[in-house]
Order: C-alpha cells, then sequence, then structure tokens
C-alpha cells in the first residue's frame, strides 16, 4: 500500500521518488510566480501584461512527452 501511494507514480513517469518530488516542487514554485504576476497584473495591468501566459506556455512544452 505505501509503495504504491508513493512510487507507482513517479515509476509511471520514469522517475524516482524524489526526482518526481523535485520536478513538482519546482513545477509547483513556478506556478506560483505564474499566478502571483497575474495577481499583480490584475491590479495593476500595465506590469506583467505577458508574463503569466509566458511562463504558463513554457511550462506546458515539457508535460507533453513527460512519461511517455
Amino acid at each position: 500500500m505505501i509503495t504504491q501511494i508513493f512510487l507507482n507514480h513517479p515509476r509511471k513517469v520514469d522517475e524516482t521518488y524524489l526526482q518526481h518530488a523535485a520536478f513538482a516542487g519546482k513545477f509547483s514554485l513556478r506556478l506560483f510566480g505564474a499566478a502571483c504576476a497575474a495577481l499583480v497584473h490584475a491590479i495593476i495591468p500595465c506590469l506583467f501584461e505577458k508574463t503569466a501566459s509566458r511562463m504558463i506556455l513554457e511550462m506546458a512544452e515539457p508535460l507533453k512527452t513527460r512519461g511517455r
């Protein structure tokens, strides 16, 4: 059961648990950065006009071939 919870998904994307944790952690920090840029843009529209969109598109690209 513990193996299933912690290891099945990382194995599906050909990673160890720690590799997957590092990737997911870095990804979540970048998403948080994009969210912060979008929030600032919502309040002050002349700032970060394309930052969140660009970041999300950049992050989506590697996901297209992950785990195949």
